[in-house]
């Protein structure tokens, strides 16, 4: 069955409160992290290219440097956003965010950039490259409300209550987030998040981009960054070759963990 068949936006919902109240299991999944550590120094290396990654609402670097340090790890050039807490999105933090991809991509020899955003961060991380698809090589976002964030998560009060109602132009931006940049994109997802509803992650195939993907797993909203499961299918997604993108394998024994559409 198609992802679009799928997903009622008008009838969307935030997570149920079970999965919300259980979200402290994130605490689980990051001393899970850290006591497979070093088996996950054997996970696919890359080719060293850069990768900025964006933390999510309300959230800062400290949030991402676990995954930062096993990229790392792994050979790649891994990139804290530096903006302090991740707050609001407009004309500023817009042009802040074009500058540190152009200056990353500068400072790595103009290698194209991958760009990881956990939560709120993906939505991000889509529009940038949106914007300038050049520079971007590849995009994988966390947990992210990429269809409708008003509608599908639990913090969509806190956060119009920090930001304000929308403007006219950014009621036009919210209408095509579901628009995937043109770089190749993978939306990983729980169906067990507690803050951002499944139905938001899904992106649906889109002509203009056939190299997109969404990838469930086991994982918690707050935990998503450092869960082992992602960790393998992030790693998986960034070791591809540059000019040779295939969808996520979900098959064999990947099959009792991942589901891949």
């Amino acid at each position: 069955m198609a992802a679009s068949t799928l997903i009622d936006e008008e009838g969307a919902r935030p997570p149920h409160l079970f999965w919300t109240l259980a979200e402290g299991r994130a605490v689980f999944e990051l001393g899970w992290f850290m006591t497979l550590r070093p088996l996950l120094r054997r996970l696919p290396r890359g080719d060293g290219h850069p990768v900025i990654v964006l933390p999510g609402f309300l959230a800062s670097d400290g949030s991402t440097r676990p995954l930062r340090g096993l990229l790392k790890d792994l050979g790649y050039a891994a990139h804290a956003w530096g903006m302090g807490r991740n707050m609001h999105f407009n004309a500023d933090r817009e042009a802040e965010l074009l500058d540190l991809l152009e200056r990353v991509h500068a400072d790595n020899g103009d290698d194209p950039v991958s760009l990881i955003g956990w939560s709120l961060g993906g939505v991000f991380a889509r529009e940038i490259a949106k914007a300038r698809p050049d520079l971007v090589r590849s995009v994988i976002t966390l947990g992210s409300p990429i269809r409708s964030p008003r509608a599908h998560s639990n913090a969509r009060h806190v956060y119009d209550r920090v930001n304000g109602e929308p403007e006219l132009h950014e009621l036009e931006r919210i209408e095509n987030l579901s628009v995937p940049p043109l770089a190749p994109t993978t939306s990983i997802y729980s169906k067990t998040d507690g803050i951002v509803a499944w139905q938001g992650s899904i992106q649906d195939p889109h002509p203009d981009n056939p190299c997109t993907e969404n990838i469930e797993l086991p994982a918690s909203h707050f935990g998503i960054g450092v869960n082992p499961f992602a960790m393998y299918a992030i790693a998986d997604r960034l070791a591809q070759d540059h000019d040779e993108w295939s969808p996520f394998d979900s098959g064999g024994f990947k099959k009792f963990f991942y589901r891949a559409s």
